[in-house]
């Protein structure tokens, strides 16, 4: 019995026990599950993402909402912890997916119809630094918008760790390594930035796992040189394991899709935004695997041979209700491209869960074999109406 069976198997086994909460009311056409494996695409949850939700969740951390900014230089007191979410923050549910640059012009464009109710008190807003000392210096605007200054204060901190860690050079060589199929360059400028002190010891680790990802196999892999310039960098051997670990998890060995096509490069197209001065968004050029999966799947094109489909009869029917799950965590830039799906695609509506979603301290401990499951299409029904489906017979075998 293959792993992937048995895990099932156990699919099958809770939906039998709990029968009636998933006795859904029948529809014309059956929504579909569609169950996946993070490694096969480990490359997206080491990359920086500039939308703004993403961001919050990389550099300050999400918990149950909250987030925690007691360590902000000047903070004040009632700022100490803030609450972001989208059922009653109008703002943020308006913005969470508008990246870095929009942000910044949606908060100025605020208060900026706030000053022209005060002519005599107008002053310019050229950078996130302007608001941050308007918000200070008028007590009543921050009375009467406690978001704006709670939102004001979340975008400073993430353009002050912006340029602190020089997390706009990082980026751009991350989208590099991840989109392009120039090794060396890559190879100068990764070893180029782990030389840079300014780079942080897990921005280092996160670019020389992208690397070894990237080129595991280049005839002129440079890995062991980067191995050392993270050793003379200081970094702990438990950090220099980890890149190792990343590519026993979702190296090529591992993964069944083709996650990074070279001819693909030549036809990718840089995103470039630009808002308000200080605050420059970067190359946008990845799109996650989950993005042409879901294409693939939408058209009805997905092979067989990568993704079974377990069900009564064969998947014949458009979906018109998808259910993406992904085993080992999903993100905010798969969040994000499914929410484009849905804004894009008429009759399709999707929704993405994950057993967590990742930032890069997230991703660092997913990288072990536990949370390996090889990629399938499960059907809803397929309990309910096959109880006793033996899943020996699908024929599935683990990477």
């Amino acid at each position: 019995i293959y792993l992937q069976s048995a895990f099932l198997s156990r699919v099958c086994q809770i939906i039998t026990k709990e029968y009636e909460l998933f006795d859904f009311r029948k529809t014309e056409v059956p929504p579909l599950l569609l169950i996946l494996d993070r490694s096969d695409d480990a490359i997206t949850p080491l990359l920086n993402q500039w939308t703004y939700q993403a961001m919050v969740h990389e550099l300050l951390g999400l918990n149950n909402n909250r987030i925690d900014l007691s360590r902000v230089p000047g903070i004040s007191k009632d700022l100490k912890e803030v609450v972001l979410s989208a059922e009653n923050d109008e703002f943020y549910a308006n913005n969470l997916y508008l990246n870095f640059g929009e942000i910044g012009t949606n908060i100025k464009n605020l208060m900026e119809d706030f000053q022209k109710k005060k002519p005599k008190e107008q002053q310019k807003l050229e950078s996130i630094s302007d608001m941050k000392a308007f918000v200070d210096n008028y007590p009543q605007f921050k009375k009467m918008s406690g978001t704006v200054s709670k939102h004001v204060t979340v975008v400073g901190e993430l353009s002050r760790l912006v340029s602190e860690r020089h997390l706009m050079e990082v980026s751009e060589l991350e989208q590099e390594l991840a989109c392009q199929n120039d090794h060396s360059s890559a190879s100068q400028n990764v070893r180029r930035l782990l030389q840079n002190p300014r780079v942080s010891e897990m921005d280092a680790v996160r670019l020389v796992m992208l690397y070894a990802l990237r080129y595991e196999r280049h005839s002129s892999s440079i890995l062991p040189g980067l191995m050392e310039e993270l050793n003379r960098k200081g970094v702990s051997e438990k950090h220099c394991r980890m890149v190792t670990s990343m590519v026993e998890y979702g190296g090529k060995r591992v993964r069944g899709s083709d996650l990074v096509n070279p001819q693909d490069a030549v036809a990718i197209t840089k995103q470039f935004f630009k808002g308000l001065k200080g605050v420059e968004n970067v190359y946008t050029q990845h799109a996650p695997l989950l993005q042409e999966t879901l294409d693939q799947l939408i058209k009805g094109r997905l092979k067989d041979s990568h993704f079974p489909y377990l069900g009564p009869s064969s998947l014949r029917d458009r979906p018109q209700d998808i259910i993406v799950f992904v085993i080992g965590g999903a993100t905010y830039e798969e969040a994000l491209a499914i929410y484009n799906l849905n804004r894009t695609v008429p009759g399709v509506r999707i929704v993405l869960g994950g057993t967590t979603i990742h930032n890069t301290k997230r991703s660092e401990s997913s990288t072990t074999p536990r949370d390996r499951f090889a990629s399938v299409q499960l059907h809803p029904d397929i309990a309910i109406r096959h109880p006793l489906f033996d899943t020996r017979s699908t024929h599935i075998k683990m990477a």
